[in-house]
């Protein structure tokens, strides 16, 4: 006995149902409106947020930078920041630039934001890194918020690239403070506490068991004598705070070919600035050892 098979024009169950199936969904993405487009007009009110964006958006998104983008001892990226208005971030300049997405952490009027939430505009806050870890998670999240994922995939590859160069840590444990002006100590659960560690390094703030930021006298660092002394400012001194840096005490406890001038603005935020401290520590290291 033969059993007929389906006539010319009747489809078999199962390619009826894929068609149901692929014109429902057609239905349902239509009802939902286009995917979410790439935000045109970007904001960061973020001296940290500036330093991704600079990298990762296409100049075109970029409507507004941090207002200290512009000033090279706070911004790494000054030169093409530059290119970007720099603003406060008040009510009035967001009703003027009229962003679709802006970056906060923490800077911004509450009438500027209470504006911005009032027309509904994104608002991100990017928080601090305080890691390269939380760095490359800073650089996946405001990627996918610009629409450039990839791109930010390509900038953690390139740094961590960057830090593979640097070579074996050079810092063999010795010790190393980074006193800040008026004599405050970076210690421990910071980003310069972890870039110490990257480059062998031990942190005098670990040794004395200090939290993340305390005062440490004169007289208690040229006891404690480190094997470096990291600063921001080398021998500029700009007011009272940094004159305590260049004290005869402190240069007799450590010597000037064991100081290492990290600029500021290589570690104001954790950012695409971090291999360049890197280089500037290591650097440093091994320049006084030689």
């Amino acid at each position: 006995m033969t059993l007929a098979g389906p006539s010319p024009n009747e489809k078999p169950m199962r390619f009826r149902n894929l068609g149901r199936l692929l014109t429902g969904l057609s239905l349902a993405l239509a009802a939902a409106g286009p995917l979410s487009a790439a935000p045109r007009r970007i904001v960061s009110l973020s001296l940290c947020a500036d330093q991704y964006l600079l990298l990762l958006a296409d100049p075109g998104q970029i409507v507004a930078l941090n207002r200290f983008s512009h000033d090279p001892a706070m911004s790494w990226g000054v030169a093409k920041a530059r290119r970007f208005p720099a603003v406060r971030g008040s009510a009035e300049e967001m009703l003027t630039l009229k962003p679709d997405l802006v970056f906060t952490s923490g800077f911004g009027t509450p009438a500027a934001l209470a504006v911005l939430r009032s027309r509904k505009v994104r608002l991100v806050d990017i928080g601090w890194a305080d890691s390269f870890a939380g760095i490359e998670r800073t650089a996946r999240t405001i990627a996918a918020e610009i629409g450039h994922p990839a791109r930010g995939e390509a900038l953690i590859a390139a740094m961590r690239a960057r830090i593979r160069a640097l070579g074996p840590p050079p810092g063999r444990g010795r010790i190393a403070a980074y006193y800040q002006r008026r004599g405050y100590l970076t210690g421990q659960g910071t980003l310069i506490d972890e870039m110490m560690r990257r480059a062998g390094l031990t942190n005098l703030a670990t040794r004395l068991d200090r939290p993340m930021l305390s005062r440490l006298s004169l007289e208690e660092m040229a006891v404690a004598r480190p094997d470096f002394l990291l600063v921001e400012n080398g021998d500029q001194v700009r007011d009272k705070g940094t004159e305590l840096l260049q004290h005869p005490l402190l240069r007799r406890a450590v010597p000037a070919g064991r100081r290492i001038v990290i600029p500021e603005a290589l570690t104001t935020c954790g950012g695409p600035s971090y291999p360049d401290a890197m280089a500037t520590l290591y650097r440093g290291i091994e320049r006084a050892d030689r």
